[in-house]
C-alpha cells in the first residue's frame, strides 16, 4: 500500500464524505511545485481554489507568520494589533475608499457579514436579495441562499432570505428584478464556481446604475477574481464601477485562512457595536501573512505577471488543435479550458496523471486557476503537455482525437 493510499483509508475512517475521497496527499510545496505523499511532483495550476497567490513556501509568507506566531497568534475581537489595523488601511488605500473593513476568516463569512450589513441598512421593508445563477457565494445558510446553484442549495432550504435569481450578464433581466422590494444585489465580476465566466462589458456598470435607480446596494464578491487574480487589484476595476461593499478572501491571505468584508464610504459604518464579530477574525498571523501577500504583489510586480503570463497560457492553449477543445475564456491567471463535451473529469485526471494539477470546475470547463508567480517556461511546459492530455481525455472517453 502507498503511502497515498494509507492516508486515503485513514480519511475515509475519520472524516465525514462530504468531498468524497481526495486523489492526492499533498506533502509539501515550493514555489509552484508540489509533491505527493509518495514524492510525486506536480505542477500546481489550481493554487488550493486560487489561495496560493505567492505558490507554496514563499519566503515573504514564512517570514511573516514565523514572525508574528513568536510575538503573539491571537487576541480575539476584545483587544487590537497592529497587523490588523495596517492590513485594513492598506485595503482601503488599494481600493481608493475611506469606508471600514471587517475581518472574517473565509470568503462565506465575509458574505455573511454583507448579508446582515445589508439587512441593518436596508431593514424588513426590502426583502429580496438579487443574484445571478451560476453565481457561488459560499455553503453557510446565508451566502447559500444567494447561491445560484440549486443542486447545492435547494436539499437546505428553506432560508431567511428571499433570493431572486437573474440569467448572469443579462443586464434586462437584472434591471427588472431591483425593484423597490429588492435590498441588494450580490454579483461577481466573472463566476468562479460557474466555470470561469466573465461578465460581459458593461455588466457591472448596469448593476450599479439599476441599484441606484431602487436605492438598492450594490455588493460585489471577490472572493476568488480579487488580489490580482485576473491582472488588476480587482476586478471590478476595469468596469469603472465603484461597490457599495466589496467581499475579499482566498488569495488574500496566501494560504493562511482569513476574509473581508469592505463597506465603501458611509457603508463602512453601518454596524454598531455587537452587530457582528468573529473570535478569529482579523487573527495576527493570518493579518500578517496578508500583509506579506500585499507586498510581494506589489514589489515584484505580479500583477503584471498575472496579464503576461496569463495570457501566454491562455494564447497557447487556445491555439491547440482538438477536437475536445471548444475555447478559452477567463482573464490573467484565471482560465477555463471550455470543452466540446462534459469530459472535464476526465481531463483533470489525464492532466494530474501528466503531473499537473487543474480542476473540473464544470462538467465541461476545466479551471486553471495557479499562482501569481507562475513563469512563461512553467507556463509552456503545461502548454507543450495539453495536447497529450487531451488526447487522453477524449481517449478515456472513447472518443478518439479525430
Amino acid at each position: 500500500m502507498s503511502e497515498t493510499e494509507a492516508l486515503q483509508k485513514r480519511f475515509e475512517a475519520a472524516l465525514m464524505p462530504n468531498y468524497g475521497l481526495p486523489p492526492v496527499a499533498l506533502a509539501r510545496g515550493e514555489g509552484c511545485r508540489v509533491w505527493d505523499a509518495d514524492g510525486k511532483e506536480y505542477l500546481d495550476l489550481f493554487a488550493g481554489i486560487a489561495v496560493s497567490a505567492l505558490g507554496h513556501a514563499h519566503p515573504a509568507v514564512v517570514d511573516a507568520v514565523t514572525a508574528q506566531v513568536s510575538k503573539i497568534a491571537h487576541t480575539s475581537n476584545h483587544y487590537l494589533h497592529e497587523p490588523e489595523v495596517a492590513l485594513a488601511e492598506r485595503l482601503l488605500s488599494l481600493l481608493n475608499t475611506d469606508g471600514r473593513v471587517f475581518f472574517a476568516n473565509s470568503g462565506a463569512e465575509a458574505n455573511e457579514a454583507a448579508i446582515k450589513l445589508v439587512r441593518r441598512r436596508q431593514g424588513a421593508g426590502r426583502p429580496v436579495v438579487v443574484a445571478a445563477n451560476g453565481g457561488f457565494h459560499g455553503r453557510t445558510m446565508g451566502s447559500l441562499a444567494i447561491t445560484g446553484k440549486a443542486s447545492i442549495r435547494e436539499p437546505f432550504g428553506p432560508f431567511g432570505l428571499t433570493s431572486h435569481f437573474v440569467p448572469y450578464g443579462d443586464e434586462a433581466a437584472l434591471q427588472a428584478a431591483v425593484t423597490a422590494e429588492c435590498a441588494a444585489v450580490f454579483l461577481e465580476p466573472c463566476l468562479g464556481e460557474g466555470g470561469v465566466v466573465p461578465a460581459p462589458e458593461g455588466y457591472l456598470r448596469a448593476a450599479r446604475e439599476a441599484c441606484d435607480a431602487a436605492g438598492a446596494m450594490l455588493v460585489v464578491d471577490e472572493v476568488q477574481s480579487g488580489i490580482g487574480r485576473t491582472g488588476a487589484w480587482f476586478a471590478y476595476q476595469r468596469e469603472g464601477v465603484v461597490p457599495d461593499v466589496l467581499t475579499l478572501a482566498k488569495g488574500l491571505g496566501g494560504g493562511l485562512p482569513i476574509g473581508a468584508c469592505v463597506g465603501f464610504g458611509e457603508y463602512g459604518g453601518i454596524f454598531a457595536k455587537g452587530d457582528h464579530g468573529s473570535t478569529f477574525g482579523a487573527n495576527p498571523v493570518s493579518c500578517a501573512a496578508a500583509l506579506a501577500v500585499l507586498d510581494t504583489i506589489e514589489n515584484q510586480d505580479l500583477l503584471a505577471n498575472a496579464g503576461t503570463v496569463g495570457k501566454r497560457l491562455a494564447g497557447g492553449m487556445a491555439d491547440t488543435s482538438h477536437p475536445l477543445l471548444k475555447g478559452v475564456r477567463g482573464s490573467g491567471l484565471w482560465l477555463a479550458a471550455v470543452l466540446t463535451a462534459e469530459s472535464a473529469p476526465r481531463v483533470e485526471a489525464a492532466a494530474r496523471q501528466a503531473g499537473f494539477l487543474v480542476n473540473a470546475v464544470q462538467p465541461d470547463a476545466v479551471r486553471l486557476a495557479p499562482p501569481l508567480v507562475l513563469t512563461a517556461a512553467e507556463a509552456d511546459e503545461f502548454l507543450a503537455a495539453f495536447p497529450g492530455i487531451m488526447d487522453a481525455a477524449a481517449a478515456a472517453a472513447g472518443h478518439g482525437t479525430a
